[in-house]
């Protein structure tokens, strides 16, 4: 039995080589298999797998967290024992599924209807559709007419180059992970935090709805000024009346609200039905470009360019010298007829006349075709003001003028939304099949394509057309007919319509893609108040989106102008921009391992000039609508972080926190600071019983107090002490307690960490040491400790006085400076004000730290009413003009505004003997008892470990001689006691009769009558103080000594004050007279 399968093992080595596996090569990108070389294909294919199926279209909609699910960790060498119990029925074990969902938790789990669009229908065409907009046709010949070619060369670059490097920052982002819908929000909320995403989100979905109505105005003026003018309201001769309650601007209103409900039809028909006729709407687009080119070809070679009249250099209008409106006859009719003469000679102008008599009428060709005289001549700006017809002189009526006062800024910020649109295809990411594929190549290709186009019109416009003409912004000298269809060929009628379909092709998409920032805006329930707009329809239609979009759309037309819309957009789209550009380049220097965008065509250094270019552009357009911007950005920001729900989407803004962090930190030497730049690094202690339903007012106060003390700046950390027999299995508790403390620190207005430490009984001298070598990083580590006074009793406080004793021991041996709170529970809420004083015990030189305390505690609202009042206890009389002097220089030159008083003690011998021998006896017979309590539990089998030996003690072996030492000293203590109270002298015994056998140690003696002394003096002075501070009394190296004495003596030094912080420094000066 033992042969046979040796010669099993043998056969497999003789001979020919067996495999164990096979291997398959995917391509990452397609999916598809990829045939290996001879090398890693198997020696022995198997034919079953040879033959098998391909993959079912069902399995292709698995996600990959449920294929991996299926495929793997099945191996149960690596797996724990309790994760075989969780295995998933499907094979793959639970585990997994927290380390392979690809994208975030909240996902959408619903699969509804996608449309699955591709590059082309989903991208590019889209996006070209919204940037080749109204503007191109019916600003862009004004903007060279005004601003000179070369000029127009440098807007047009500023223009371009934003939103090509914007495009390159897009790409890479969009290619760094899985993009689902909200397009530019979900990018910036997923890399900058939810608070920067909805603030940019909101302001960008509000230039998408108000670049709809910008469109449709656009598309309106096009309509009645182009196309229809009979159907103007009022006639022709309101073209020109734009004011803002004009009759025009009431035609835009009235015009624009109709093709805003003929555009709402046919984006509920859906998001497929509206690109679908992109294509149509774009090619009408396209052949007015051609149409144009093909003009400038055309009257050049053939001659017969459109001819305009002019007097000397004035452009006249039409309406001047023709009565008719075929531009044809434009050479017959201009000359010094009598009714042109009445045009200019009967008004009260004598001026105007004179230079009318002077003047030539001369009939001038407007498009020239393309000509390099015609290019010269508008190589140069020719910036003008409001009813200027040349720089420096006003026009008349009779002239063609400009109705606002122009610049080169602002031009930029009038063309800008001209190269708008690049993320048009982005917005729609959820409806595209391949996010990560279509983004990039679409939007880059798009941009590209479009800068190209715009760079090439108006170097056409500036070489086929006269400078004045390009100047007649509303085409006046050509019967109010649009400029550029008269470049056209082979008729008007092509440009006219294909700029009509631009601007109603870029309002659907706007009208399309807004509604669809908004849903995902609201699906992640940052904003509460728009949750109502997360609904969708079957289709995936956000039609509650699109009727609120609509809306707002509607408000916007009601401003009427183009250029005011234009002006308004600018700062939405640029803010929204410069976003992205912030997000590419803070994750290529802060190198996150998470940063791996496809997408490898970008540098940090593009991505920060193009966000300069965009915060350039919005404030040298028009500084006031940037910082109006910026702000309503931050107003957004602070409203989702006061109100909005918290996300976790492991933004960018987090890693560029801990990079600064870990920058200032190394920077930060691990040394004592000056004392100019010293302030408490607070560690508050807090030793609460945490829970859900307790509320501990010790620990509450303790972090009102540390709050009131910080006004939040510098370093703060509370640690819980929670006592626990067992330490396996705590995270869950341990989590809720960190956050209970992080609630309360909130309500504190405190701001810092919150820790908690748990302990079995045995650890907690390990576990306070520990606590204090290990806490901090660096030069930030916490310099000043923050206790809690125990309550003074026997053993219902024990534990309680063990862990102050070890807290109070090692923060003092670390070289800290520790604050002991004594009566907590009375310090004040943050919501009280209190007046009165606030004393300072200057018992001991401390380094000044409790002036310093003093004087933080006096900015905070609570104690701000209180004066500071320092006391200083003489011993020698003689000296206290001189110490007086000395103390009041010492105060002034720190700066600190305080009442100084000098106390001199008056020696009440006999009184002050008495009660610090009655007190010292108690002393020693509280000391008694919890020595014996100690070895009775000794004796007993177990150890009383709130009473026990310090570290800076060597434990000694409990033997039996020391059991009866201490047996026989209780008992003769409380014999004699029990014979005095037996006694039947009915004299009331003296303390020298009641303790006349006790022999009490002098140094504790001494201790005991100093407390005694200035608790007396304190109580003259402070009783009705808001607030005590003292030095603390030098604690002992031991535990046991401070449980047994050091208690007793910091209570009867406190006896009587209500609310008491005991300071102690660590031996520095942290305050000092030096500017």
């Amino acid at each position: 039995m033992v042969i046979k399968p040796l010669q099993r093992v043998l056969s497999l080595m003789d001979g020919r080589q067996r495999r164990f596996s096979t291997l398959t090569q995917l391509n990452p990108e397609t999916f598809k298999v990829i045939r290996t070389d001879e090398r890693l294909r198997s020696i022995t294919d198997d034919p079953e797998l040879a033959q098998a199926p391909p993959v079912r279209r069902a399995d292709r909609k698995q996600s990959v967290s449920q294929i991996l699910h299926d495929k793997i960790n099945n191996l149960a060498l690596f797996r724990d024992d309790d994760e075989e119990a969780a295995k998933v029925p499907s094979g793959g074990a639970a585990v997994i599924a927290g380390y392979t969902v690809p994208g975030p938790s909240e996902r959408a789990s619903s699969e509804r209807k996608k449309a699955n669009l591709g590059v082309m229908l989903g991208v590019y065409l889209p996006t070209i559709q919204h940037i080749l907009g109204v503007t191109m046709f019916i600003r862009l010949f004004w903007v060279v007419g005004i601003a000179g070619i070369w000029q127009t060369m440098i807007l047009l670059l500023l223009c371009c180059a934003c939103t090509l490097l914007t495009s390159i920052s897009l790409s890479a982002v969009a290619t760094n992970g899985v993009v689902e819908s909200g397009g530019a929000y979900f990018m910036i909320s997923r890399n900058l935090g939810a608070e920067f995403g909805s603030a940019v989100g909101i302001l960008f979905y509000l230039a998408n709805t108000v670049a709809t109505s910008m469109y449709l105005v656009g598309g309106v003026e096009v309509l009645l000024l182009y196309i229809f003018p009979s159907m103007t309201i009022g006639g022709e001769e309101v073209h020109s009346d734009v004011g803002a309650f004009g009759m025009m601007t009431n035609n835009y209103r009235i015009y624009g609200t109709a093709l805003l409900l003929l555009e709402v039809i046919i984006v509920a028909l859906g998001v497929r039905f509206v690109q679908l006729l992109a294509p149509v709407s774009l090619a009408c687009v396209i052949l007015s470009i051609i149409a144009c080119f093909a003009g400038g070809i055309e009257k050049a070679v053939a001659n017969n360019g459109q001819h305009v009249c002019m007097l000397d250099d004035m452009l006249l209008p039409s309406k001047v010298y023709m009565n008719t409106s075929d531009l044809s006859q434009v050479c017959t009719f201009c000359e010094k007829s009598d009714e042109v003469r009445a045009f200019f000679c009967d008004v009260d102008d004598e001026t105007l006349c004179k230079e009318f008599g002077a003047g030539t009428m001369e009939c001038r060709k407007a498009f020239t075709g393309f000509s390099s005289e015609t290019l010269n001549k508008n190589l140069n700006p020719l910036y003008l003001d409001k009813d200027e017809a040349f720089p420096g002189r006003k026009a008349s009526k009779n002239e063609v003028s400009q109705d606002a006062r122009v610049t080169f800024w602002i031009l930029l910020a009038i063309y800008f939304p001209a190269v708008t649109g690049i993320m048009t295809g982005t917005n729609m990411s959820g409806d595209l099949a391949d996010p990560q594929k279509s983004i990039p190549s679409g939007t880059i290709a798009a941009t590209t394509t479009t800068s190209i186009i715009y760079f090439a019109l108006a170097l056409l416009f500036g070489a086929s057309i006269e400078g004045a003409v390009l100047r007649d912004k509303s085409g006046k000298s050509l019967d109010s007919s649009l400029v550029v269809a008269s470049l056209a060929w082979p008729t008007p009628w092509v440009v006219i319509i294909g700029s009509f379909l631009s601007t109603f092709g870029a309002a659907l998409q706007c009208l399309c893609s807004a509604p669809r920032l908004l849903q995902s805006i609201a699906k992640d329930d940052v904003i509460p108040m728009l949750s109502p707009f997360a609904r969708v329809t079957k289709s995936n239609e956000p039609f509650l989106g699109l009727l609120f979009t609509a809306f707002i759309a509607e408000l916007a037309i009601l401003l009427g102008a183009v250029d005011h819309i234009a002006e308004v957009l600018d700062f939405f789209f640029l803010m929204c921009y410069a976003f992205v550009n912030l997000i590419c380049a803070l994750h290529s220097l802060l190198g996150a391992p998470n940063w791996r965008p496809r997408y490898k065509y970008y540098h940090w250094s593009l991505s920060l000039a193009g966000g300069f270019l965009c915060f350039f552009i919005m404030f040298a357009s028009n500084w006031v609508y940037a910082l109006i911007s910026c702000a309503l950005t931050m107003i957004i920001y602070k409203y989702v972080e006061w109100k909005g729900a918290k996300k976790e989407w492991g933004d960018g803004i987090r890693g560029l926190a801990l990079t600064t962090a870990q920058y200032s930190l190394l920077k930060v030497e691990d040394k004592d600071p000056h004392p100019k730049n010293w302030r408490p690094q607070l560690m508050i202690l807090v030793d609460g019983k945490y829970s859900k339903e307790t509320i501990d007012l010790r620990s509450v106060n303790l972090l009102n107090l540390a709050g009131q003390m910080k006004a939040g700046r510098g370093l703060a950390i509370a640690v819980g002490f929670v006592r626990s027999d067992n330490l396996h299995g705590l995270k869950k508790r341990g989590e809720e307690i960190k956050q209970r403390i992080a609630a309360d620190m909130v309500a504190a207005r405190l701001r810092g960490f919150g820790k908690c430490l748990f302990y079995e009984e045995t650890q907690i001298r390990g576990a306070v040491s520990a606590l204090y070598q290990s806490v901090g990083i660096g030069g930030l580590r916490p310099n000043t400790v923050i206790l809690n006074f125990p309550k003074h009793g026997l053993d219902e406080t024990a534990l309680d006085q063990r862990i102050f004793g070890e807290q109070l021991v090692r923060g003092v041996q670390t070289e800290n400076c520790v604050i002991v709170c004594k009566g907590i529970t009375d310090f004040p809420k943050p919501s009280a004000r209190l007046i009165g004083t606030m004393d300072i015990w200057w018992i001991v030189h401390d380094g000044g730290i409790l002036m310093l305390i003093a004087y933080l505690l006096q900015q905070h609202k609570v104690w701000k009413g209180c004066k500071l009042r320092i006391f200083v206890i003489a011993e020698d009389d003689d000296n206290t003009p001189d110490l007086k002097a000395k103390l009041q220089k010492h105060i002034y030159m720190l700066r600190i505004d305080a009442m100084l008083f000098i106390v001199s003690t008056v020696n009440e011998a006999d009184e002050l003997d008495d009660d610090a021998r009655i007190k010292t006896i108690q002393m020693e017979e509280r000391s008694t008892r919890l020595r014996a309590s100690f070895v009775r539990g000794a004796a007993n089998g177990y150890v009383n470990q709130a009473f026990n030996i310090s570290v800076d003690e060597p434990e000694k072996p409990i033997t039996n001689n020391t059991l009866k030492a201490v047996k026989t000293a209780e008992t003769s203590f409380t014999n004699d006691t029990e014979s005095r109270k037996n006694s039947s002298d009915s004299t009331p015994p003296t303390p020298d009769d009641i303790f006349e056998d006790v022999k009490l140690d002098d140094v504790k003696f001494k201790k005991m009558t100093d407390a005694v002394r200035v608790n007396r003096v304190m109580l003259e002075y402070s009783a009705n103080s808001q607030l005590v501070l003292l030095s603390l009394p030098k604690p002992p190296r031991s535990v046991t000594a401070l449980i047994e004495t050091y208690l007793v003596y910091v209570e009867t030094l406190t006896e009587g004050l209500p609310r008491v912080l005991l300071i102690g420094g660590s031996g520095k000066e942290v305050i000092t007279a030096d500017s």
